[in-house]
């Protein structure tokens, strides 16, 4: 059996093939970011589906991308625990911008981004990803991400830079009680992932004027900060992946038209293509 798994900061989705291509079961669980999480917190979110657990022994191939595997050190990290749990399996692990490209399923140059929990941008020569930037997540990078925008929220919200009305109905969706906020923070694993919730208040609110200019800000960051970094950012297609591009489309299309950019393909969750990248190899 197959076993392929697509990994942000906030969910995985796996996806369960057998020897002819077909899908057994698509299921999802917590994230498992080996550079936020610790070891004990990956193996638990792994174990926790008893799906998982049942096919454990079946499973001879294991093809894993996520966020925060980019780096050897992190790779190795999360495939000992993955191991140590799927005993019969070959793994092999790549970061989330590998994951882009195959997803995507390109068969010419490109620009990759990723906008989700987090932020990712490459470059795709059409055989080979490049990355000029290494990710240093998301407390001083992943521009235009879920976290990115959660945190512009609430500061926003408590230096009174949002308009009054707005500032009424965030506190009425989410508990805004400083501590609640400090303790999510600076206390309970996942910090990113809390971030990112917020986001959903900005996308459901974009026609207002102060969301807009919150919204293509963050796009104008993140194009200026990663896009701009390749010379053929101007002469090839830039795709996106992740919920927060899938939301923010129209938003994209518009601030790229700014810089002279071409929109390529858009996907939300690419655990599908990827897997049908993988039936092709079967």
């Amino acid at each position: 059996m197959i076993l392929v798994a697509d990994s942000g900061s906030t969910k995985t989705s796996w996806i369960a093939l057998n020897k002819e291509g077909e899908i057994y079961f698509k299921i999802e669980t917590e994230g498992l970011n080996p550079v936020v999480f610790s070891k004990e917190i990956l193996h638990d979110r792994i174990i926790s589906k008893k799906e998982l657990i049942e096919i454990r022994n079946e499973v001879d191939q294991l093809f894993f991308y996520g966020a925060g595997c980019g780096s050897k050190n992190a790779s190795n990290f999360l495939k000992e625990i993955i191991e140590a749990v799927f005993i019969n399996a070959e793994i092999e692990i790549y970061g989330d911008n590998i994951a882009a490209v195959r997803s995507l399923q390109l068969d010419a140059a490109g620009i990759v981004c990723i906008l989700g929990t987090g932020s990712n941008c490459s470059f795709f020569d059409g055989k080979l990803s490049h990355q000029k930037t290494a990710s240093l997540g998301y407390i001083i990078m992943d521009e235009a991400s879920g976290n990115y925008f959660g945190k512009q929220l609430i500061r926003d919200y408590f230096f009174y830079r949002m308009p009054v009305d707005l500032m009424r109905k965030f506190e009425s969706e989410y508990d805004l009680n400083v501590d609640t906020i400090k303790e999510n923070l600076y206390k309970k694993d996942n910090p990113n992932t809390y971030l990112a919730q917020f986001a959903r208040f900005l996308i459901e609110n974009k026609s207002n004027d102060y969301a807009k200019r919150t919204i293509n800000s963050g796009l104008r960051l993140f194009v200026e900060s990663h896009i701009l970094q390749f010379e053929e950012s101007k002469t090839v297609p830039v795709h996106f992946i992740g919920s927060i591009a899938y939301f923010l489309s129209d938003e994209i299309r518009e601030v790229l038209e700014e810089y002279d950019m071409q929109l390529g393909k858009i996907i939300r969750h690419p655990i599908l293509t990827l897997a049908q990248y993988h039936t092709t190899k079967i």
